[in-house]
């Protein structure tokens, strides 16, 4: 068997000996570079550990072979590799960037985000991309020397703006943030530490947020195939999948439906995969960068899928979004999911000797925005089980989320 040749380095990969550092100095390594430190201080946080028992789609409760989040981070580390190994990018970065993204998810997921961000609109709303920055920065408290993580400007700014730059040069919120403002958490430690929020991701964060794209189309296929909310041959309606599916059938008759299913999806990942990669290859033949600034200065995305590929994507998205994530029972579920933490907010709101000491100690001694947001940032760390295990404990009647 032929041994491939590994891909060199490219000029516009991120460079560890060139990091621009950490908040807080601290000696090198003798064995690992920066980057690679950064995935272990991630991996040995508690917030990494909680992401066992958050929602990605389906609580944990409704079987265990459905993804949660920290099944989904893994699937995304993986792909954020295989992506950054083929363009020549930091493999470590690349995985660092998947590692962190989702550290700022409370529990239920986006049911839980939804509450959080109605308990705190008066005071700047709650969004999960600045949560898990105020996890790597501030929450997690493991350091002698510092609060956070201390990871490098690197990780950091790709934690921040891997789906694309968050202000114009002025200052002004683009994009998702165009009417609701930047939220407030990372102005913050922008003030502190400039992660340039007006510019592009760097190349491996723009390779870790297309990773959760695929990671997402594809698990989501799979988990709505298994708890039977649509059947492949629906799916199969999406152009893409379709071909793939007809070829499957046409090479393998009488596949069992299981296997069938996993090979539709194995496929899915590969091709856009294979695609990420030749369209990113293009983009950067075109801009020709010698360095990740380089990257971060262009006017858009080097990262992405092709024309065909983004089509596909769309069409996907298209139809789990009725058929998975508006179904009627994964919204009762979710419904059900947002009252536990209102009704959690609310009780530690009126009650805050309910909060353990480290949370609620000189917690009236603070104004009522740093007050609120204690109390998110507690409800946020939670998982689905000790959310609900701590509803029980203060509420007569707690839904069963099934």
């Amino acid at each position: 068997m032929a041994i491939k040749t590994p891909i060199p380095r490219a000029v516009y990969a991120s460079d560890p000996a060139g990091s621009r550092g950490r908040l807080f100095a601290e000696p090198p390594s003798p064995s690992r570079n920066d980057f690679r430190r950064d995935c272990d201080r991630i991996i040995h946080s508690a917030a990494f550990r909680r992401l066992a028992h958050k929602t990605q789609v389906f609580v944990y409760h409704e079987g265990d072979h459905f993804r949660t989040r920290l099944t989904h981070t893994l699937e995304v580390v993986q792909i954020a590799r295989s992506l950054a190994r083929a363009l020549g990018l930091d493999e470590d970065l690349a995985e660092a960037e998947a590692l962190a993204h989702d550290l700022g998810h409370p529990p239920f997921g986006h049911a839980g985000e939804r509450a959080l961000d109605a308990c705190l609109k008066d005071f700047g709303g709650f969004d999960h991309n600045a949560q898990a920055l105020r996890v790597v920065t501030a929450l997690e408290r493991r350091y002698a020397d510092f609060d956070g993580l201390n990871l490098t400007w690197e990780t950091l700014e790709g934690l921040v703006k891997h789906n694309g730059p968050l202000t114009d040069r002025r200052g002004g919120a683009v994009g998702r943030y165009t009417e609701s403002g930047v939220p407030e958490p990372i102005l913050a430690y922008n003030r502190v530490q400039d992660l340039e929020l007006w510019s592009q991701p760097g190349p491996e964060a723009q390779v870790a947020a297309l990773a959760d794209d695929i990671a997402y189309d594809a698990h989501d296929i799979d988990d709505g195939l298994r708890a039977g909310l649509f059947a492949l041959d629906d799916i199969a309606a999406v152009p893409m999948v379709g071909d793939i599916v007809r070829d499957i059938d046409e090479r393998t008759a009488r596949l069992e439906p299981e296997r069938r299913a996993h090979e539709t999806v194995r496929r899915i990942i590969t091709r856009m995969i294979e695609d990420a990669t030749d369209e990113s290859r293009r983009r950067l033949l075109a801009l020709a960068p010698r360095s990740a600034t380089d990257v971060r200065h262009a006017d858009h995305a080097v990262v992405g899928f092709s024309r065909a590929m983004a089509q596909a994507d769309k069409d996907i998205k298209g139809f789990l979004y009725p058929r998975m994530y508006r179904h009627a029972r994964v919204m009762r579920v979710m419904g059900d999911a947002e009252t536990v933490v209102r009704d959690l907010f609310g009780r530690y709101t009126k009650q805050s000797d309910d909060l353990p000491a480290e949370w609620g100690d000189g917690i009236e001694a603070v104004d009522e925005a740093a007050r609120l947001r204690r109390i998110a940032d507690y409800i946020a760390g939670m998982t689905d089980r000790y959310a609900l295990v701590e509803h029980v404990r203060w509420f007569d009647t707690t839904p069963e989320l099934r």
